[in-house]
């Protein structure tokens, strides 16, 4: 029987055949077919998905800001609740409140500040309400003081249901005017440096003081919290190294016009704030006296800071109040004094 012998080439040559022919019963390969390219997304589909994402964000926010809902309710300025809400004074519906929470007020919602429940209901149609006051040399601005020493708060008259709010502070040794608010949101954005609301004060200062200095304290003078300087000054009168003058500031730094002053080597010896916006420090006032504020200077600080009218007032409008009050205040001032210095 005779054999063959397959050679290499013969080999390679079988096996590109087998390869290039396959078996009828072989399935080929089908070709894939061509995927759909996605449509580009158009303006209205990107205006969807944004406004989706902000109904999203707004439903995950739910309530109102704690500090914002006390200070409307009359507790205090919001920097003052953020406070007290730091320190853990604040509780709602019996927890320990955190600066940062919201709440969603409702007939059942149960704040506190140091244990007394806050009525929140009424507060919300409370009539926003301004007094003016002049505040003597002496006096703290706080609500009390541990020394026993005599503040801000002990002249004014008594609220229920609410409470007067400082806007701003005067140090111990500053006099001049002090407005109070029975309106937290009012006072929070009167003293905010954002609203830029103009301050006046007149300043007697010891020290020689020529026209470079002020120069110096128009454009500004560094701080240690940063740069500060007057809007305005104007020389009022004086003589020597004792001289008064009139400076304008829009915020309300603690002590900055006596910074100011210091920074350029002059001592200030008398400060007394005399305007707050436009609402200036009536002559007839006497110190310790305080006057509530009629319906259009109110609405005036209102509008300032982008707050919606007040329709309504407690002053009674019918009445030559100036000529009423001036006596009764004058009284009250000396009978407070008397009382202070006997206690």
């Amino acid at each position: 029987m005779k054999t063959f012998q397959v050679s290499r080439a013969d080999k390679k040559f079988a096996d590109k055949t087998k390869k290039a022919q396959p078996f009828r019963d072989e399935k080929r390969p089908t070709t894939k077919p061509l995927a759909k390219k996605p449509a580009k997304p158009t303006q209205l589909d990107a205006n969807h998905a944004e406004k989706k994402n902000s109904v999203e964000k707004k439903a995950k926010v739910v309530g109102e800001k704690l500090q914002k809902i006390l200070a409307r309710a009359g507790q205090g300025s919001r920097r003052e609740l953020e406070t007290i809400i730091a320190e853990g004074r604040v509780s709602v519906d019996g927890k320990i409140a955190s600066l940062g929470d919201r709440v969603q007020v409702s007939s059942a919602t149960k704040i506190r500040v140091d244990g007394n429940l806050i009525n929140l209901i009424p507060t919300q149609k409370e009539i926003c309400r301004v007094l003016m006051y002049y505040k003597p040399e002496g006096e703290l601005c706080t609500r009390s003081d541990p020394e026993g020493r005599a503040t801000v708060f002990d002249r004014l008259p008594r609220l229920v249901g609410s409470r007067w709010i400082a806007v701003g502070r005067l140090d111990i040794n500053t006099s001049g005017l002090l407005l109070f608010t029975t309106d937290g949101e009012l006072a929070n954005r009167l003293m905010h440096p954002s609203r830029e609301v103009e301050r006046e004060y007149s300043v007697r200062v010891f020290g020689n003081v020529d026209e470079a200095m002020l120069q110096r304290l128009r454009k500004g003078v560094q701080l240690e919290d940063g740069p500060a300087n007057f809007k305005q000054i104007k020389v009022v009168g004086g003589t020597g190294i004792n001289q008064w003058f009139d400076v304008t500031l829009t915020e309300g730094r603690n002590r900055e016009v006596r910074r100011l002053w210091e920074s350029q080597g002059v001592e200030v010896s008398r400060l007394i704030r005399i305007r707050y916006g436009n609402i200036k420090l009536e002559k007839s006032l006497p110190r310790g006296g305080w006057e509530e504020m009629g319906l259009e200077q109110v609405n005036y600080l209102r509008e300032l800071v982008g707050l919606p009218a007040e329709t309504e007032t407690k002053v009674d409008v019918t009445k030559n109040r100036r000529r009423a009050n001036i006596r009764q205040i004058r009284k009250a001032v000396k009978q407070h004094t008397k009382y202070r210095n006997n206690k």
